[in-house]
């Protein structure tokens, strides 16, 4: 039997313990939006890690909610590998759309219930519970991890990019893990190479001191509400094609090996629209499904208010009008330059709007062909039994930047949960069997990491 057949032998014997383990971490709230149980669960993080594996672990503080960074002695001639995860969670409102309390965790029908068991604690607990099982098979890792948690990804990781510049020395590894997300959702393993990034503004418009009566000034004073929808019809037209002058300067076409990737991956179209219930995809027409989710960027009104929203009728002109909007960035692009652009269109096509720009997080991006690629393959190949898919970019966003950006690291998702884990929704699951493949993937990804590294290996194949 070999080194990691031995532990996952083990870890096939502790299902019951692990499960159980799993809901007593999931039953600490630690909802970082409302500062709930943060610093009870970050006490209780460091500990199982202290503990259990034996590691030096620590409470850093940050501008917000402190992280959790853990380290071991280091195994010379060994890769360093350094796993993330966050221990914050989403509020759970609204209470009365879970079956059971969000705090409470359940079993039912083999899927664990409870807040942020999905998103992401079950999947950082894997890598945990896999180091534990080679420390207790053998007594120690085959090669050298990281362990690090922050507390406020669920809003934003404000701090996390200036921890991770201070502590800079102490995070010096080859390349980055993050187990969040799901699986493909036809059920097969995938791994992941980057995400979109995120900016988000809001338009607001004045067009007089108060609202007025429509009958008795309509077509004399201007409409707040129509100034906003003007102006947001010059930034995308009626094909669904941004048209805001330099926004998509900087976005870089796939590569080959990518285009191939992307290609191979499936997709139910129809599962999809029943799903959100919409009948025609939206435009432009005739763009590739993961093509919109990977290569180009969005714009998003995610919302537009003025005026009277009330029940009946109210004959008025809006004196005032707001928009929130978002753009998911892709591959290349930066908010920097993208907030400009959108800052100069307003100026030039509704120059008496407000521009107000507010979040800005960089798009990631992994090289197809990165070598440490093999490794985690060859981790999920042990599990599955069949090769992982490929996906160039996470249509969310991540703070996987801070990594690939200030650190330089190769930075991969490796998700463990189920496709419909209702991560942020209500019901917030993860079934027991992807829990375990995910320790039984982490385990194994030690392993090849333990291993003798192969000159010729090249990353995926496309």
């Amino acid at each position: 039997m070999s080194d990691l057949e031995a532990v996952l032998t083990y870890v096939d014997t502790q299902v019951e313990s692990y499960v159980a383990r799993l809901l007593d971490y999931v039953r600490q709230p630690s909802i970082s939006a409302q500062r709930i149980g943060m610093d009870e669960a970050a006490r209780l993080a460091c500990g199982i890690i202290s503990e259990k594996l034996g590691m030096q672990a620590e409470l850093l503080p940050t501008g917000g909610f402190p992280c959790i960074l853990a380290w071991h002695d280091l195994i010379p001639g060994k890769p360093t590998v350094l796993v993330y995860g966050h221990y914050d969670v989403q509020p759970p409102e609204p209470y009365d759309a879970w079956l059971s309390p969000p705090f409470e965790p359940t079993i039912r029908d083999g899927r664990i219930y409870a807040r942020g068991v999905g998103d992401n604690k079950a999947q950082h607990f894997a890598h945990i519970l896999a180091l534990e099982a080679w420390l207790t098979v053998h007594g120690s890792f085959p090669c050298n991890v990281i362990v690090m948690l922050e507390g406020e990804e669920e809003v934003g990781s404000p701090s996390l990019a200036s921890f991770v510049r201070d502590n800079r020395d102490r995070l010096t590894a080859d390349f980055v893990v993050i187990s969040d997300g799901h699986l493909h959702e036809s059920g097969k393993p995938v791994i992941c190479f980057g995400n979109r990034g995120f900016v988000s503004f809001e338009l607001y418009a004045r067009t007089g001191s108060r609202d007025a009566h429509s009958g008795n000034f309509g077509g004399v004073m201007p409409n707040a509400i129509w100034s906003l929808v003007h102006l947001l019809g010059t930034m995308r037209n009626a094909d669904g094609l941004i048209t805001i002058a330099g926004l998509q300067d900087e976005v870089v076409a796939p590569t080959s090996r990518e285009r191939a990737a992307t290609d191979a991956l499936p997709v139910d179209l129809e599962s999809v629209q029943a799903t959100l219930g919409f009948r025609a995809i939206d435009r432009p027409e005739n763009r590739p499904y993961y093509d919109r989710l990977m290569f180009h960027p969005t714009l998003t009104i995610n919302g537009l208010h003025g005026g009277y929203e009330g029940e009946g009728t109210k004959a008025v002109i809006p004196a005032t009008a707001f928009a929130k909007c978002d753009i998911r960035l892709v591959a290349e692009q930066t908010p920097e330059h993208v907030m400009r652009c959108v800052a100069d269109h307003v100026q030039s096509f509704g120059p008496d709007v407000e521009f107000r720009p507010k979040q800005g997080t960089p798009p990631a991006k992994t090289p197809i062909d990165s070598p440490y690629a093999v490794h985690l393959i060859e981790a999920v190949r042990a599990v599955y039994g069949s090769e992982p898919l490929i996906q160039t970019s996470l249509g969310a966003t991540l703070p996987t930047h801070v990594f690939s950006t200030i650190l330089g690291l190769p930075t991969f998702l490796l998700p463990f949960a189920n496709a419909d884990e209702a991560n942020h929704a209500p019901n917030e699951n993860i079934t027991i069997d992807c829990f375990m493949n995910g320790i039984r993937i982490s385990a194994s990804l030690f392993a090849t990491l333990g291993e003798p590294v192969h000159t010729d290996q090249k990353g995926p194949r496309p």
